[in-house]
């Protein structure tokens, strides 16, 4: 049931919308949200419903920029939530029962999911901080925000479909101790086939790191930010990857970890054409740029 009083404000700002006073629309929406109701306008007419119980910031543009500050902690884990709360709940479980306990667990809903609220029930633990966006961002461009607001020496990209079935955050910080090494990470790639495909490589330095799990220094990652174009991750992350390596910023390794790979929703869940589409518009894009660049490889 609507309340009366909320009913009231919302039809003098549909009125207002309808007579093109935006000034006015918006400081009824605000009103409105001062009510706990949020204002939604869509093509069927304008849609009430009850705001969450947690802050919800209109866009990745209203996230800080911490990217000129000093570190102020060690290590940042930061998961992208665009649904699954199961696999949110059971990725942040291993986190916290393994994760050294200087690490903090940052969970940014990009848009709105149904994992809203287990973003917020999770939050609940000191180590858990939560962020939510209304309007969804491409997958480059929210992980770009998350270093942006990162304020830790050490950021981590990780997928929720990645397990920590053990310390898989440690070891990574541990290889980051060497000034030399820029990220480290799960699971390594080098190319092959005459750049025409990739292949995994064992533990050590590699070409390039998948994001399913990834620690980088974030003055690289600042530095070097995800290509904002790539919109599909594996071959995203091999753009990045060699990025990194042309900028010289350091060495990228894998590193065996006790980690297990749940159902990667980015693979199978999206639609096939799309994925196809975008992976291909990806890995084009990285040929043009490094096909042929062997002093990018290693020998």
């Amino acid at each position: 049931m609507i309340p009366t009083d909320v009913r009231q404000l919302a039809d003098q700002r549909a009125r207002a919308r309808a007579e093109k006073d935006y000034a006015a629309s918006d400081a009824l929406r605000v009103q409105l949200a001062a009510l706990g109701w949020g204002a939604k306008d869509t093509a069927d007419g304008q849609v009430l419903s009850p705001l969450p119980p947690y802050p919800v910031l209109p866009s990745l543009k209203d996230l800080p920029d911490n990217s000129g500050q000093p570190d102020a902690r060690r290590c940042t884990v930061a998961l992208l939530v665009e649904g699954w709360p199961d696999d949110l709940r059971t990725c942040v479980e291993g986190l916290l029962a393994h994760a050294p306990d200087d690490v903090v667990v940052v969970l940014l809903e990009n848009g709105d999911t149904d994992a809203g609220a287990v973003v917020h029930e999770l939050a609940g633990h000191p180590r858990v901080e939560e962020l939510h966006i209304e309007r969804a961002a491409g997958w480059a461009d929210a992980r770009n925000a998350l270093v942006r607001a990162d304020t830790a020496a050490v950021h981590v990209l990780m997928d929720l479909s990645t397990v920590l079935e053990g310390d898989g955050i440690g070891p990574l910080l541990a290889a980051l101790d060497t000034a030399a090494v820029a990220a480290a990470g799960w699971r390594g790639v080098h190319v092959e086939d005459g750049w025409t495909s990739f292949a995994d490589s064992p533990p050590g330095e590699v070409e390039a790191l998948l994001s399913y799990l990834i620690a980088v220094r974030r003055s690289a990652a600042v530095q070097v930010p995800l290509p904002p174009k790539a919109r599909f991750y594996r071959n995203a992350d091999m753009e990045w990857s060699f990025l990194l390596r042309e900028a010289k910023v350091g060495r990228l390794v894998a590193v065996d970890l006790p980690v297990r790979q749940d159902r990667h929703r980015g693979y199978h869940d999206s639609d096939p054409e799309f994925r196809d589409r975008e992976s291909k518009r990806t890995y084009d894009r990285f040929l043009q740029r490094f096909r042929g660049r062997e002093d990018l490889r290693l020998r």
